[in-house]
């Protein structure tokens, strides 16, 4: 048994080594660009995935791209805007292989892997889009930095930069002739500088107050023409009130001409009903009359009215008899309860 065993294991050696010559896989995210003798011609690009044979190397060699998008990250630089303010930006590009043929044909030279090609392929994209970024000199920080993102251009600035990596300015040829496809470029970081920022910062602050300027003129236009219309209704309203009581004086007037006819006929009357009237308002409610004891009939409420009498006469030197006061007493009585009854 051991002695089939090592020839065995040396058929299956060869054979592997054969297959390894002979064949080669192609991945669904890989073309192939197959040469012979060091040259590839129009069908030499396989993209359909599986199992493939070819003649072993030297004659022919196979060289497989990755056909899935790739990502390209430049470092920080410093770029100069307008108005010769720095700032330092970084930026970003998507690309792929899109013809394998025509990158190969370009970028074989910088070695036998693939890995090589990829690697010459992104120094000349790092050179595109480092020159690209010049766009920013076209531009001023207040046009790409503004508090209202519609009002901004940095979407206008990167599709400049876009459009100056496809022109492929820093080639001798065009990307799109490089079998490159750039699909999209950004930027993806900006810093400001100290005395940028500072700039930057006391500029938005101009913005902002000049705006607050503007609101609060356009809050006093409204607020002058809200009060302007308000006192022109308010006007109206008075002018209307006024007309309206106008005409219920009038009417009343009308009114009450028949009962002021009837008074004239009987002034006096007419006087005293509006005294009884007055006098039954007034005395409606609880009041407190004050009265000085100078008015007439009122001297025997005096505190000193008693005073200098001898006893058993009255006031004036009239004698206390009982039937001369019997009558007037009682009325005296009587005036002094219902005075007091007033308080």
């Amino acid at each position: 048994m051991q002695k089939f065993l090592r020839p065995l294991l040396a058929v299956l050696f060869v054979a592997a080594v054969i297959a390894f010559a002979f064949s080669y896989t192609v991945r669904f995210t890989e073309s192939a660009v197959v040469t012979t003798f060091g040259r590839a011609g129009e069908n030499a690009v396989i993209t359909e995935p599986g199992l493939k044979f070819k003649w072993p190397y030297p004659i022919q060699s196979v060289t497989k791209y990755d056909s899935r998008m790739r990502v390209l990250q430049t470092r920080s630089q410093t770029q100069v805007t307008a108005e010769d303010s720095q700032v330092i930006v970084e930026a970003f590009a998507t690309w792929r292989v899109s013809d394998p043929l025509l990158f190969f044909q370009r970028f074989s030279g910088s070695g036998a892997q693939a890995e090589d090609h990829f690697r010459q392929a992104e120094d000349i994209l790092q050179t595109t889009l480092r020159s690209a970024m010049g766009e920013i000199s076209k531009y001023r920080l207040d046009q790409l930095f503004t508090d209202d993102a519609s009002k901004s251009k940095f979407g206008e600035l990167e599709e400049r930069v876009f459009a100056e990596v496809l022109a492929g300015v820093q080639s001798q040829e065009g990307l799109s002739e490089s079998g490159i496809e750039v699909t999209m470029v950004g930027i993806n970081r900006v810093v400001l500088p100290e005395n940028t920022t500072s700039k930057v910062i006391d500029r938005m602050g101009s913005v902002r107050n000049n705006l607050a300027g503007s609101l609060e003129s356009q809050g006093d236009a409204r607020a002058g023409a809200i009060r302007a219309r308000a006192d022109a209704d308010a006007e109206k309203i008075k002018a209307f009130a006024e007309r309206r009581a106008a005409e219920i004086r009038a009417k009343g007037e009308f009114e009450a001409a028949e009962y002021l006819a009837q008074q004239r006929e009987n002034e006096e009357l007419a006087i005293f009903l509006q005294q009884i009237e007055m006098m039954r308002n007034a005395m409606a409610k609880r009041i407190t009359l004050v009265l000085s004891a100078s008015d007439f009939g009122l001297g025997l409420f005096s505190p000193s009215a008693m005073d200098g009498l001898k006893a058993g006469e009255l006031p004036g030197g009239l004698p206390s008899d009982s039937s001369l006061l019997g009558g007037k007493a009682s009325e005296g009585s009587l005036l002094a309860d219902e005075v007091g009854g007033t308080r």
